[in-house]
């Protein structure tokens, strides 16, 4: 199964992301846990590029075609072979951020955008997608408790991450069989018992005690 977690910056989706990996793992389950843009080499070189502040000349299709690559390459390197090999993929953001960032909340257009996606993906799809919907000011207050400047991203300000986030509103309602929208204003424990009571029911049940590993493990 190949599940992707989404939502604007400070939402809460990477520790979600750990603590289905974990459960997963406590559960019996070969797991890969990937972020986008990322997870192999190449990609993580494309990721400095596109997040660092410095680039704000950085051009609509630029930005655009650099995610999409960085996508292409840990598709090739990683995603295909390990949903080939039967390993559960969790991946921190795939081709519905490229959507909602760059093609409702950006410059380039949706049509441009879904082709781009279309490309770099090779047909590898999730199964299942969690948006962890949330308030941009809350989100911005979690973010402002972590270490470090804003990315390039992130600094473009509130409004930006209100097209975002009504952004991937507009994917969930687009596509409810494989988008499920999750109230991430919750405790983390609740948005994860969120989470997982909707992959049981897209056929990927994990029991309470790995859930509760999971917790533990990763200090959530």
């Amino acid at each position: 199964m190949f599940i992707t977690l989404e939502g604007i910056d400070g939402c809460g989706k990477s520790t979600q992301a750990r603590l289905l990996a974990a459960a997963l793992e406590h559960a019996g389950r070969e797991v890969v846990l990937l972020r986008e843009p990322g997870g192999v080499a190449i990609s993580e070189q494309i990721r400095d590029i596109l997040l660092d502040p410095a680039n704000e000349a950085m051009s609509d299709a630029c930005e655009l075609l650099l995610y999409e690559a960085a996508r292409a390459q840990v598709v090739h390197e990683v995603i295909a072979p390990a949903l080939d090999a039967g390993s559960v993929v969790v991946c921190d953001r795939f081709f519905d951020s490229t959507t909602a960032y760059q093609g409702i909340a950006g410059g380039s257009a949706r049509e441009d955008v879904d082709r781009a996606n279309a490309l770099a993906v090779s047909e590898r799809v999730p199964d299942i997608t969690f948006v962890f919907d949330i308030d941009p000011e809350t989100a911005a207050a979690r973010r402002s408790d972590r270490d470090g400047s804003p990315d390039r991203m992130e600094a473009k300000g509130l409004a930006f991450q209100e097209q975002v986030a009504e952004g991937f509103r507009t994917i969930a309602r687009e596509e409810p069989q494989r988008v499920r929208l999750i109230d991430a204003s919750q405790p983390v424990d609740a948005v994860f018992a969120c989470m997982l009571a909707e992959l049981a029911r897209a056929g990927l049940p994990v029991d309470a005690a790995d859930a509760r590993a999971a917790l533990l493990s990763v200090g959530a």
